[in-house]
């Protein structure tokens, strides 16, 4: 192979893997990232951050967290440690350049006209392309000294997440939005990257909007900055499964939805009859299974005290990626006064704070922390300068992202994006996919049609939406994680059972480990 020059934007989990990997493959790839370090989201994050998953589960294949760290969840800095040591011990830094902004990515070569006639991907389904001299052309800022050059790849890998980068800042009618508060509103993200958001906050009214692990998690460092004298409010729309731990009456919640045998009990893309036939016979343990665990977590959190009992099943928050986990002590400083929950599913703004919903009641605030998420698919297309890739990358608000094996898309050549789609834990899929993308590159496999692509993106489409429900866009493949990582090691001509032994294959949760060494 004659052409090497791989592009990978980001250094977070995806873009290291996909590093690693590519070097693993002979290749010469060169990250731009943004930062002055690597880590994704993991480089600024709250303080009180903590893994949402046991080390077992948040790892890479090849390397195992140091036997110094003994915690289930360790904290983000200890993350960071981990990410700093996996970097240098397969020696990434040296192709990565760092305060490197890309603003955006064009494809040169064939016309848009003459891609979409094309029967196989690249023209030809393999990783570089029918086009001798089809290139992505990356328009790159140095965040030091605010040159700007033009980097040349003959394939791009895209790992920028979707946990960071496009706020999703909610709307509102005309005359009663952000721009009545006189007090100061900042997104989560902002306040993240804080060094001093403890000052920040304190002796502030403080409301934070939302109910996903940030709203928790920042709820819970202003409560330990102010107490009950000045307790925050937390104001929220849909209740979530946040749990203390990953286990019930000490079996791991792995044991019930990441082994082979659990695949079972779901319908899968691409399944055969027979599959079918079991999965849907299953479906009452299924339900039983997600009755037992919500029975004991409701007994084991006050999650019936204060209303914060979610609206759907634990089986679906799982198939979902809704799990979190609660930050410590979290309804402790409820009880205490120090966090006061508020359900509304529609708020204003007035001068001095937040009106919610009914209108009689009002919230006065120093300080709005908005809480509310990323808009993960506004930021996939920003980077791209073409209105066709833009258009087309993404899909549209009525369908998940149009990706084969969750990171090609059948229509733009020379292109992978890893780190998209969501699992329980996303080093875990990022991972594969980036192992499974790099095999690839090496021509160990082609593509099938475009056509054939495009019904199995149909077939994952209504997966997710059957598991996912209005949450379908998260891309959320955590159930059928195994099942998923069966299709990529079939892809790469590798056996998928990783277990030694057939209890093993069929009882034991399967996790990143089991994928040392696919060679």
């Amino acid at each position: 192979m004659d052409r090497k020059r791989v592009g990978i934007i980001g250094a977070g989990v995806s873009g290291l893997a996909a590093c690693k990997h590519s070097l693993d493959k002979g290749f010469n790839p060169i990250v731009f990232e943004a930062d002055d370090t690597i880590g994704g989201v993991w480089a600024h994050t709250l303080e009180s951050t903590r893994l949402q998953a046991p080390t077992t589960a948040f790892r890479f294949s090849d390397l195992a967290w140091p036997a110094t760290v003994t915690e289930k969840y360790p904290s983000h800095r200890k993350v960071m440690e981990y990410l700093r040591s996996y970097a240098s011990e397969f020696d990434l830094l040296k192709c990565i350049r760092f305060n490197s902004q890309v603003l955006g990515v064009e494809y040169l070569g064939a016309t848009e006209g003459e891609i979409m006639q094309w029967e196989h991907w690249s023209g030809n389904g393999e990783a570089f392309g029918a086009q001798k001299d089809g290139v992505w052309r990356l328009t790159v800022k140095d965040l030091k000294i605010g040159n700007i050059e033009v980097f040349l790849v003959d394939f791009l890998i895209v790992c920028i997440g979707r946990h960071s980068g496009s706020p999703n800042i909610p709307e509102f009618p005309a005359n009663s939005g952000l721009e009545l508060f006189k007090g100061k509103i900042l997104h989560s993200i902002d306040y993240s990257y804080m060094d001093n958001a403890a000052e920040f906050v304190k002796g502030k009214k403080v409301t934070i909007i939302g109910s996903g692990k940030s709203a928790f998690d920042i709820a819970a460092e202003v409560a330990k900055v102010n107490g009950e004298t000045q307790p925050c409010t937390m104001i929220y729309r849909t209740r979530h499964w946040l749990v203390h731990k990953s286990s019930i009456c000490g079996v791991d919640l792995s044991y019930f939805y990441l082994n082979r045998i659990s695949q079972l009990l779901v319908h899968k893309p691409g399944e055969g009859f027979l599959y079918y036939v079991l999965a849907t016979a299953l479906s009452p343990l299924r339900w039983a299974i997600s009755k037992v665990i919500e029975t004991y977590f409701k007994r084991s959190i006050p999650l019936q005290k204060h209303g914060m009992v979610p609206d759907y099943s634990f089986s679906f928050a799982m198939s979902s990626c809704l799990i979190a986990m609660l930050p410590e002590g979290f309804y402790d400083k409820v009880d205490e006064g120090s966090i006061i929950l508020k359900k509304s599913k529609r708020f204003s703004f007035f001068n001095d704070g937040i009106i919610l919903e009914d209108g009689n009641e009002h919230i006065k605030s120093d300080i709005v922390i908005l809480a509310t998420g990323f808009r993960g698919d506004q930021k996939l297309r920003d980077i791209f300068t073409a209105n066709w890739c833009k258009e087309k990358v993404a899909g549209s608000s009525a369908t998940a992202v149009p990706l084969y094996r969750e990171c090609i898309h059948p229509r733009i050549p020379q292109l992978a994006i890893v780190g998209y789609s969501e699992s329980l834990t996303n080093i875990y899929a990022s991972e594969r996919m980036a192992n499974w993308v790099t095999h690839f590159l090496a021509g160990r496999f082609k593509l099938p049609s475009i056509r054939c692509m495009e019904e199995s993106v149909a077939e994952w489409a209504k997966y997710k939406d059957l598991y996912n429900g209005k949450y379908f866009r998260r891309s959320c493949i955590s159930t059928v994680n195994v099942w998923f990582n069966d299709i990529l090691c079939q892809d790469i001509g590798c056996n998928p059972k990783r277990k030694k032994g057939v209890l093993a294959e069929w009882f034991q949760p399967y996790g990143p480990a089991d994928y040392a060494s696919l060679y």
